[in-house]
């Protein structure tokens, strides 16, 4: 299953009356749980660009690899640990696939084990 979303645009008027079609930028704000910040830099938040959970988290490992098999399992889906929150409600399920707008923020947090 691809996560990757085809992109969003829309039409722009030029000087000459042409349209040209935009790519319609979508910006969010990822927050890492306190265990990811060390594969990050040490940031706290980050700002990706993502027209899907899974496309921003795509971004996130693209710009640092190490958080990749922190967050992902060797088929691309989520680790069991790991959970999504999107907006502060829980992505689940299908937390890949869900759509992003512009200034959503995005939580990643791990589920805590044991007893």
């Amino acid at each position: 299953m691809s996560f990757r979303s085809r992109k969003r645009q829309f039409l722009q008027v030029q000087p000459n009356h042409e349209f040209v079609a935009r790519e319609i930028r979508v910006s969010v704000t990822i927050h890492l749980h306190k265990t990811h910040r060390r594969f990050a830099a040490g940031q706290e938040r980050v700002e990706i660009e993502g027209h899907t959970v899974g496309e921003c988290l795509l971004n996130l490992v693209d710009r640092y690899p190490a958080l990749k098999p922190q967050l992902l399992d060797g088929k691309g889906r989520l680790q069991k640990t790991v959970e999504i929150y999107l907006n502060m409600a829980s992505a689940y399920p299908d937390e890949l696939t869900r759509p992003t707008t512009h200034g959503d923020r995005i939580h990643v947090t791990l589920m805590l084990a044991g007893g």
